[in-house]
């Protein structure tokens, strides 16, 4: 079955906006794994405008799943993901100014800084997994950098599918059968829902893990956080 993990971005956007500390990120942690999710992303960006650095710290003593750390390597990112060590470390390459993610990595113009990032990680026993668009010089590429996995950016294919284009997941599909025939584990993550996260599931292959954020904290207000997880598990469970 394909893991959910679920990033508690959001959560802390509401915490900030009142600068209190309600809603507690780490309650909520562990309320979404006590709701059956088997893991916790957490996306801290060098402003801190919603995760921050220190909630990571927190966080790390109360995961009884899987702790997923995402983030662009800079030093600062290291340095964290180096303190911490989380099961797993999303290496994204957002700019300091982006809202949210908008392109995986080009991983033949990156790769020798991706190389030895990923060395450092390795070398502290932390899974590593590379954002990436469906092209597949640069799943090929990515496979060479010693990741341990590629995290599907699939933010095209939800704006096809809300539109009736189902064979926008078909980029995905071959991406998925490429990366698993080099070796590499393969996520997924931004823009999935309960809209399309069944669809989407039951057509990719070897298909390890989602991360699912913004959507899932959205539908929670109207239906309910332990109720939404639980419809997730369910569909990826199909």
């Amino acid at each position: 079955m394909t893991k959910l993990s679920v990033n508690i971005n959001k959560i802390a956007t509401l915490r900030n906006a009142r600068g209190g500390d309600f809603p507690n990120v780490v309650k909520s942690a562990i309320d979404i794994q006590n709701f059956g999710a088997q893991g916790i992303t957490v996306h801290p960006r060098p402003d801190e405008r919603h995760i921050r650095y220190q909630d990571a710290r927190d966080l790390k003593p109360i995961i009884s799943t899987e702790f997923n750390i995402e983030g662009n390597p800079i030093p600062k990112f290291i340095d964290l993901v180096l303190e911490v060590k989380p099961h797993q470390v999303t290496l994204v390459p957002d700019s300091v100014d982006a809202i949210t993610s908008n392109a995986g990595w080009d991983t033949v113009t990156n790769q020798d800084f991706l190389k030895e990032v990923i060395a450092e990680f390795k070398r502290n026993n932390i899974r590593t997994s590379i954002f990436i668009d469906t092209d597949f010089k640069l799943i090929e590429a990515a496979a060479e950098t010693g990741a341990d996995r590629v995290e599907l950016y699939t933010e095209e294919f939800a704006l096809q599918y809300d539109k009736g284009n189902k064979k926008a997941v078909l980029p995905y599909v071959e991406s998925a059968k490429l990366a698993h025939k080099l070796g590499l584990g393969i996520n997924a993550g931004h823009d999935l829902s309960l809209h399309n996260i069944l669809y989407f599931s039951k057509k990719i292959p070897f298909l390890d893990e989602v991360s699912i954020g913004h959507a899932l904290i959205a539908e929670s207000l109207y239906l309910g956080l332990e109720n939404v997880i639980n419809q997730y598990l369910y569909k990826l469970s199909l």
